[in-house]
């Protein structure tokens, strides 16, 4: 099992960084996200809204399981290539003295089908250094 934690504090208000990181648009700012949308057949944005993408070596399909605008919301992918056993990514925003701390955890595992333990040691070390280009990219176009 893997379990990813990336956080960072940025200057700006949680309503503006909690919005912006739930656009998936803005996860384009990874260096290995090719393309981030909301899915044709996705409810609007907000609970149940539905989030596709395409990486380098990924395709995933996310639904958004627990939405509670400025503070977090879940996510979970219900579907990939290669196949993650996902038990969801949850990002929460509290407010830090003139900003926003964001608190970025995630647990899955990749099954035999999915590329086993070898595809989780990769994605242990890939995945991280993209959630934190996010993050960065969050800070940049937000922060005065």
């Amino acid at each position: 099992m893997v379990h990813l934690h990336v956080e960072k504090t940025i200057a700006a208000p949680a309503d503006k960084v909690f919005a912006w990181l739930a656009d998936p648009a803005n996860l384009k700012t990874a260096p290995l996200i090719v393309t981030a949308e909301w899915a044709r057949d996705s409810p609007p944005p907000g609970l149940g809204a539905i989030r596709t993408g395409f990486a380098i070596g990924l395709w995933f399909r996310e639904e958004i399981i627990a939405f509670d605008p400025p503070h977090s919301y879940t996510y979970l992918i219900v579907g990939s290539v290669p196949a993650f056993d996902h038990e969801g990514g949850t990002l929460t925003f509290t407010h830090e003295g003139d900003g926003t701390h964001v608190d970025w955890v995630s647990t899955y595992t990749h099954p035999i089908r999915g590329g086993g333990k070898a595809m989780e040691t990769l994605s242990a070390k890939l995945l991280p250094w993209n959630f934190s280009a996010v993050l960065d990219a969050c800070a940049k176009a937000l922060e005065p």
